[in-house]
């Protein structure tokens, strides 16, 4: 278990400091090239990952088991109806409770507050797999991805279309810390959320937030998008379609935008946030971004252990 001194979260993508992040996302390819390789890397021998989910997942469930697994661990799936926190009990008995048990726990909630309760009452290292707000192992493994693509992440052009969402938020803030130049074009009034893109230009970015697709992606070398409609959302898909009309990534908006790669988180809604044939042409970098999850996380995690 970790000690009091040596205790570390990753709730958000800023928890870590520019150094900090650069680390993980060394130790992330040196983990990657091992794999290549066939080489072993037991780092987490014996140590436990509880994994907390109140939201369903394939990505964040597989890679994190699997990266367990290949560094020596061992991952228990928690489901809500599992445990007793789906019969009332209170997330800090829970939290101080599996404390005593594992060597880390990833939760995927809901609300952002609950992740921040549990990481207060916690004695070990808590990350958050996902909430409404923040999805920030998602975007260790886009920086990932892009420094793959782009041989280097200082002075690349990134565009968000779509959706100003949790994965848009933590997007932001890592090319904030990554000297990633970031332009967002959201629909009004589904932009990223003023705190955050404060928080951006404090870390030293300085996102530009427009409405218009086209002038985002002109002359990216990076086009993400995401779903429109976020899990708890399905009440206001018709709104939100009429919303995001012209916001789809299809071949003509990437006109727009030589060469760029095209990222998605997954799942994608194909035929309305991108078109069929941009995610699967050669452009596509999306499963990248899915295997990269595994790499990421599992540096993320013997670095929280270590």
């Amino acid at each position: 278990m970790a000690s009091d001194a040596e205790l570390r979260h990753f709730l958000e993508i800023d928890d870590l400091s520019q150094d900090e992040l650069q680390t993980v996302l060394d130790r992330a390819e040196t983990y990657k090239r091992a794999q290549e390789r066939g080489e072993d890397h037991l780092d987490l021998e014996d140590r436990t990952l509880g994994m907390i989910f109140q939201k369903p997942s394939t990505r964040t469930r597989v890679s994190f088991e699997t990266g367990m697994t290949q560094l020596g661990g061992h991952a228990v799936f928690l489901g809500e109806d599992d445990i007793q926190l789906g019969r009332g009990e209170p997330l800090k008995d829970t939290s101080r409770t599996l404390s005593r048990y594992v060597d880390a726990v990833m939760a995927r909630v809901f609300k952002h507050e609950n992740i921040e309760v549990f990481a207060e009452y916690a004695s070990v290292p808590v990350v958050n797999g996902l909430t409404d707000d923040a999805h920030p192992c998602q975007t260790l493994a886009d920086l990932l991805t892009i420094r793959e693509q782009e041989g280097g992440l200082e002075g690349v052009s990134a565009a968000w279309v779509g959706d100003g969402n949790n994965v848009a938020q933590s997007f932001a803030l890592g090319c904030a810390l990554t000297d990633i130049d970031l332009t967002i074009a959201t629909p009004e009034g589904y932009g990223v959320d003023d705190p955050v893109l404060e928080r951006a230009r404090d870390l030293g970015g300085n996102p530009t937030v427009t409405t218009d697709p086209v002038e985002a992606v002109s002359d990216a070398d990076v086009v993400y998008t995401d779903v429109w409609i976020s899990m708890g959302q399905e009440d206001e898909r018709d709104v939100r379609m009429d919303a995001f009309e012209g916001f789809q990534v299809r071949s003509e908006l990437l006109a727009h935008a030589a060469d760029a790669s095209v990222m998605h988180c997954l799942p994608a809604h194909r035929g309305e946030e991108i078109t069929d044939d941009v995610i699967e042409s050669d452009r596509s970098v999306v499963f990248d971004q899915a295997e990269n999850r595994l790499h990421a996380q599992k540096a993320l995690l013997s670095w929280l252990l270590e």
